[in-house]
């Protein structure tokens, strides 16, 4: 029998569909971490002097650490049962160091060529590229800076060749068989960007914009605008339904940005040139969380602590280039004294394993222009200051607790450069500990070949 009735006509991707809801109308986290921590067991360290991260000292001090999180810190505590108890007398603990600016995996160790993968210098603006995509997990810098420098957490960005270098990622600094098994949990994205001497050498060599400081602002301001407008049309969309816009992926990272999703970590050096972006950020609504590498924060620290803006430094770079020609080593001191957020910063495979010491020349320049910053305050500036500029302060940056057991003991104080790290944990599990030659980490990249790691 003929069928009479017509049938409807099957809905079209026009037709008004319900809206995704806010921030769904794509996958803002297709490549999630797959970090789990590594089994530890329950720690006390006592008889130890303790910097708490937050610039808090306890002399003759106790930790207590359990299931991957800090218990009690206090003088005296009683062990659970079944506790492993470390007696740490004459030595140090510090919450794990955290490196905000590192290019570990993507210029990893042997620095050859093909392995070189942290700018993708081929436009001013590769915002759509991730740094954890270069990633190679191999790298011995990794190991270096657990066991050398107590390292535990570490950002990594990509180079600063182009003005939107693209996002970084934070990774504990475990070892893993991909660079998702090493992602921070919950941790935002940050994005790269550059101002300065780099972007306008690098593209005024080939004979295109930008070429000079305006056109580096120009291309800037442009690409925010286009930013903008972009934003607001996935905004529109996941408001109302509908067609969904063309997907861009450099402006899904800048509408991250925009709606404060993703944190802008950016290369500048010079105090004019960051007052410019200051202006440029609140021109198009987004906040810069930290200036790095910013040799000339000393002379804008009263704007950068207005603005809520942290600056990652060097303890004494300065002079290679013009840009850097006015760093001096007091600028860790004077920027404290201001009460702006600062912290030290690596930019260095061989810089990350001595970050302690960094802090110790930071605080002594100080001390010699008349700054005496405590030391367990000095100590901010290795672990709960860069926590904060990595939207990863509730998590980790200080031995509160409830927070990850990110936990170092020192051979002795961690200011002088004869200390070197005893023990490291990470989420409360043993990653390496210099008295058991097990518990030295070996990439695969150098199993087998002499002088591996560090077992010499």
């Amino acid at each position: 029998m003929a069928c009479t009735a017509s049938s409807p006509s099957p809905a079209t991707a026009s037709a008004k569909a319900p809206p995704p809801g806010a921030g769904h109308g794509y996958s803002h986290d297709p490549y999630p971490s797959t970090y789990r921590p590594y089994p530890g067991v329950p720690t006390l360290l006592t008889n130890v002097t303790i910097y708490d991260g937050e610039g808090g000292r306890i002399d003759r001090g106790a930790v207590l650490f359990a299931d991957g999180k800090i218990v009690q810190v206090g003088q005296s505590i009683a062990p659970p049962a079944g506790a492993t108890v470390i007696d740490g007398t004459g030595k140090w603990v510090t919450p794990g160091v955290i490196d905000i600016h590192s290019h570990l995996g993507d210029y990893p160790s042997p620095g050859v060529k093909a392995l070189s993968d942290g700018n993708e210098a081929t436009a001013p603006v590769t915002a759509e590229v991730w740094a954890e995509h270069s990633i190679w997990p191999q790298d011995p810098g990794f190991s270096r800076a657990l066991a050398n420098g107590g390292v535990t957490t570490l950002e990594i960005l990509p180079g600063s060749a182009n003005l939107f270098g693209g996002r970084s990622v934070v990774l504990k600094n475990v070892y893993a068989r991909t660079t998702q098994g090493m992602k921070f949990p919950g941790a935002p994205y940050g994005l790269k960007m550059a101002c300065g001497e780099n972007p306008k050498r690098v593209y005024g060599s080939k004979g295109r914009e930008p070429s000079t400081r305006m056109g580096n602002i120009a291309v800037d301001r442009q690409t925010w605008a286009k930013a903008v407008e972009y934003k607001r049309k996935w905004d529109k969309y996941e408001k109302d339904g509908g067609d969904p816009p063309g997907r861009d992926l450099a402006m899904d990272t800048l509408a991250g940005v925009l709606a404060g999703e993703i944190l802008v970590q950016n290369h500048c050096y010079r105090a004019d040139e960051m007052a410019n972006v200051i202006d440029m950020s609140k021109e198009f609504g987004y906040h810069v969380t930290a200036f790095h590498h910013a040799v000339e924060a000393y002379k804008i620290a009263d704007l950068l602590k207005a603005n809520g803006i942290c600056a990652a430094v060097w303890a004494d770079w300065y002079g290679f280039k013009m840009e850097s020609y006015d760093g001096i080593p007091e600028n860790l001191a004077l920027l404290q004294k201001e009460g702006t957020c600062a912290m030290i910063h690596s930019d260095d495979q061989n810089g990350i394993q001595r970050l302690n010491q960094e802090v110790a020349k930071a605080q002594a320049a100080g001390r010699r222009a008349g700054i005496d910053i405590p030391d367990a305050v000095a100590w901010e500036w290795l672990s709960i200051n860069p926590a904060r500029a990595l939207g990863i302060a509730d998590k980790t940056g200080s031995l509160k607790p409830g927070k990850m057991a990110d936990v170092v003991l020192w051979n002795g104080n961690p200011l002088s450069v004869y200390t070197r790290p005893e023990k490291v944990w990470i989420d409360g599990a043993m990653l390496y500990d210099s008295m058991n030659p097990k518990l030295r980490p070996v990439s695969d990249f150098e199993l087998g070949q002499p002088g591996m790691g560090d077992v010499k």
